[in-house]
């Protein structure tokens, strides 16, 4: 139900789409490509969940977008927060943050 939501929201008032992250790594309909090659050439494991479905398995609110990394005890901390997603427009600009703060 959140992808069609989503969607939807992207294709009648793009200026007002909330997920500035969502907003880089997807078109309306597909993944960004420069993104998908990323994701899919990651070492890392990365996991991408909408609000809802992070705060029913994380039993956790957080200021949204966010991105997180979890250490070997399973404890999560900020990588990325709202402000500093919402900076960025091209998932270019992502991916380079994340490599610099990864490594």
């Amino acid at each position: 139900m959140n992808t069609v939501l989503d969607i939807g929201h992207k294709i009648i008032s793009p200026d007002t789409y909330e997920c500035n992250l969502c907003a880089i790594t997807y078109g309306v309909l597909t993944e960004n490509k420069e993104w998908k090659a990323f994701r899919e050439s990651s070492k890392d494991e990365l996991e991408f969940l909408h609000k809802d479905e992070f705060e029913e398995k994380y039993q956790q609110v957080r200021d949204y977008p966010i991105v997180l990394v979890s250490n070997t005890n399973n404890e999560l901390s900020e990588l990325l927060d709202k402000d500093e997603l919402n900076k960025m427009q091209t998932a270019k600009q992502l991916i380079q943050k994340l490599q610099a703060t990864i490594k």
